[in-house]
């Protein structure tokens, strides 16, 4: 179930060609490899024996990466505290730091107007009460959740009220001499739901070639996650659910009703993430549910934190869909391709022969 990080996108594409363009069944490099003389099996080994000590190689790469990784983040860090200021309007940023040249600097100016004339007609209408400017960033991480399909498909109704109290998201990464990992730290302001200030999740991973299969190393790879305990109040556990049973007792007849917690579906879940089972056996739901987890925890990392006001703004949402939209017209580029060969395996067909 890991999930390959981002530095091996492109990497191992796996299958086999014959000679000649693509066979319709993948041979079994197995039986390849013994067709071979034994001379030839044997200078074989040895280069795979040197395929071994790259993947060593490529493992310390990747370690000094998560160094760099670890070195820079303390760099980000301050213009990250910046940024949680300005959200939560514990600071007002200069003229100077809130000049910005747009694309759309002429379309927002027109749109400026508009309100403005539109005000002014209101106010001639009536006198309304001047409202109290907002403070910082109204819901900044709910809108980004709400606008990321990946997050919003986690987001339940209930959650809504509880991450509007988000106000920032950090990601932390362990230490030098620590086995490799980084922590999510969701930072909450006090709220009626409960007494954390700080729930964390914690993706460990692996970054060196598997002893039993050392050709299948890509990278660093999340193998496991651990969540908190949430402290919640009283009856504010979105979590779970109270629901009503009426039971009839065989022998008299009577009717009670009783009540019994059963699971909620809610974004908090992500705190009490499925546990890798330790020989490795887990059913496919689970599995599946794993994979979701580590693919979330990736994301959060990657490019939620690094880029959340352009998630907020929509413009990163538009940069992804981009993307999709290229992966998918290469994919129909291919299919196209292969209706072409087709086509003309039907045109050398000869009818006399």
């Amino acid at each position: 179930m890991p999930l390959g990080m981002d530095a091996t996108k492109g990497k191992g594409d796996q299958g086999m060609q014959a000679p000649g363009g693509q066979m319709d069944k993948p041979v079994s490099f197995h039986f390849l490899e013994s067709m071979l003389p034994k001379v030839v099996k044997r200078r074989v080994h040895a280069l795979k024996k040197l395929q071994v000590q790259c993947a060593n190689i490529e493992a310390k790469f990747y370690e000094e990466v998560h160094e760099l990784e670890r070195k820079y983040a303390a760099l980000y860090q301050p213009l990250f505290e910046k940024r949680r200021d300005v959200v939560t309007g514990t600071v007002e940023p200069t003229d100077e730091e809130c000049e910005w040249h747009s694309d759309r600097e002429e379309e927002e100016e027109l749109a400026e107007e508009v309100k403005e004339k539109a005000a002014i007609e209101d106010s001639k209408k009536e006198e309304a009460p001047p409202q109290e400017d907002p403070k910082g960033i109204p819901e900044f991480w709910l809108t980004i959740f709400k606008s990321v399909d990946m997050l919003s498909d986690m987001l339940q109704e209930h959650d809504e009220p509880i991450l509007k109290h988000l106000k920032d998201i950090q990601v932390k990464f362990s230490e030098p001499g620590q086995p490799m990992s980084f922590t999510l730290e969701f930072h909450f302001e006090p709220n009626g739901f409960f007494n954390n200030a700080v729930l964390t999740k914690v993706y460990k991973m692996k970054s060196e070639p598997d002893t039993s299969d050392p050709f299948s190393f890509e990278g660093p790879e999340i193998i496991d996650c651990e969540g908190c305990q949430i402290d919640w109040h009283k009856g504010k556990d979105v979590t779970v659910k109270t629901i009503k049973k009426k039971q009839k007792h065989k022998g008299r007849g009577t009717v009670r009703t009783v009540t019994k917690q059963v699971p909620n579906d809610s974004f908090f879940n992500f705190f009490n993430p499925v546990k890798v089972s330790p020989d490795g056996e887990m059913d496919e739901d689970s599995e599946f549910t794993l994979a979701t987890d580590f693919e979330i925890g990736h994301f959060f990392r990657e490019r939620i934190v690094p880029r959340a006001v352009l998630y907020f703004t929509g413009e990163a949402l538009e940069d992804d869909e981009s993307f999709e939209e290229e992966e998918l017209e290469e994919g129909d580029e291919e299919e196209q391709d292969d209706d072409g060969d087709d086509d003309d395996d039907e045109g050398d067909f000869d009818p006399k022969a």
